[in-house]
């Protein structure tokens, strides 16, 4: 995928199905957009467009203090 072409009509399409079926996979946005050589932003609009739901952010939960 070329950085920076718009992409309209199928192969929005086509890039659309490719990206929701990765991201239900699994993946990571920013890790298909590095992929795909898209933005962040392009794939999390892509992927909102699809009514994808889109997964909380990652990382370690905060833990409170444990009772005494």
């Amino acid at each position: 995928m070329d950085k920076g072409k718009r992409i309209i009509g199928e192969e929005r399409e086509a890039v659309a199905a490719r990206l929701k079926s990765a991201y239900e996979s699994g993946e990571s946005i920013r890790s298909l957009a590095e992929a795909s050589g898209r933005s962040y932003g392009f794939v999390h609009r892509i992927l909102t467009e699809t009514g994808v739901t889109l997964r909380g952010r990652g990382g370690a939960a905060k833990r409170g203090k444990p009772d005494a």
